[in-house]
């Protein structure tokens, strides 16, 4: 009986050990995820290998970077680089305003799922939605100056989007206005789960409105805030065509004072058929897309590696 004991628990520890070794979470989880996976590089991967091949070759010749040299060499182009980045200046604006509204609607007790939905319904609407109403909204001659003109507010009645020194500040407030509730719903959504106890201390401390914040939700918030702002940041370079085209009819103006890399992009490969062209317009943004969203998360690394060693 005793041999038989000693041959047999081997093998059941064999076994265990076997079985555990499938059940490892990262296993199953690489189990699960791989068909997803699979599609993703599939479609998205394939696209990627044409578009760079595309942006290689003219009518289907290699010609190296000689698409480049064009597209870089385009004062449209450049121009709508330059606006792209301009509209970047609207994250860290948009990110304070989310935080900020953030914050008094986690103060409000009463009525709060009706507020954050109210904050957060510019966000579900379609944008060829918002830039239509703003396109009518902002007219010079159209209700907003009619309102500001009645209140004697002349100084501040603009021809919004028929001025080439503020059409593209216009468009930025337009996509802000729709974006900040996204950062609203992600930041209270985190400011909710921080334990209550640590906010009544510090009010038992003495800790002024701003103090506690500033002490306690602005560290709990961190990750949060630097998700938001690279989102935003992705959509300020490469997700305001639909602004543009709507509000603009097509044309990025007055002259090209809201064009933007995108329209560049649409222009080439549809209007003026240069489907080269376009593709290597589009790398180029791809990769500066790539290179703001690694520098974005090297300084979220840095802050997190400095917050520990504190």
């Amino acid at each position: 009986m005793a041999v038989t004991s000693t041959a047999v628990a081997p093998a059941i520890s064999g076994g265990r050990g076997s079985r555990s070794s499938l059940s490892r979470p990262g296993v199953n989880a690489a189990i699960w995820i791989a068909p997803a996976a699979a599609v993703l590089l599939l479609v998205f991967g394939y696209s990627m290998v044409t578009l760079f091949g595309q942006s290689l070759t003219y009518q289907g010749d290699w010609v190296g970077l000689e698409n480049f040299q064009l597209v870089l060499s385009d004062p449209l182009f450049t121009t709508g680089l330059r606006h792209n980045f301009l509209l970047l200046l609207a994250v860290p604006v948009v990110t304070a305003v989310a935080l900020l509204v953030a914050i008094v609607l986690f103060e409000t007790k009463k009525g709060l799922g009706f507020f954050r939905a109210v904050v957060f319904m510019p966000y579900i609407l379609a944008v060829p939605v918002v830039a239509v109403v703003f396109g009518q909204l902002l007219q010079r001659n159209g209700p907003i100056n009619q309102a500001l003109h009645a209140l004697g507010l002349d100084m501040f009645a603009f021809d919004w989007l028929g001025d080439p020194n503020v059409a593209l500040w216009t468009m930025a407030g337009i996509i802000m206005w729709k974006e900040v509730g996204f950062g609203v719903v992600l930041i209270l959504a985190r400011m909710l789960t921080v334990s209550t106890e640590i906010y009544e201390a510090a009010k038992l401390d003495g800790a002024g409105f701003w103090r506690t914040h500033w002490s306690i939700t602005l560290p709990q918030v961190g990750g949060i805030v630097a998700f938001y702002m690279v989102n935003e940041a992705i959509t300020m370079v490469s997700w305001v065509f639909n602004y543009v085209y709507v509000l603009t009819n097509g044309q990025g103006g007055p002259g090209d004072a809201t064009v933007v890399s995108e329209l560049y992009i649409y222009r080439n490969a549809f209007q003026y058929m240069q489907p080269e062209l376009a593709a290597a317009a589009a790398v180029i943004l791809f990769l500066g897309t790539m290179v703001l969203v690694a520098v974005f998360f090297h300084m979220q690394r840095r802050s997190l590696r400095r917050t520990l060693s504190e």
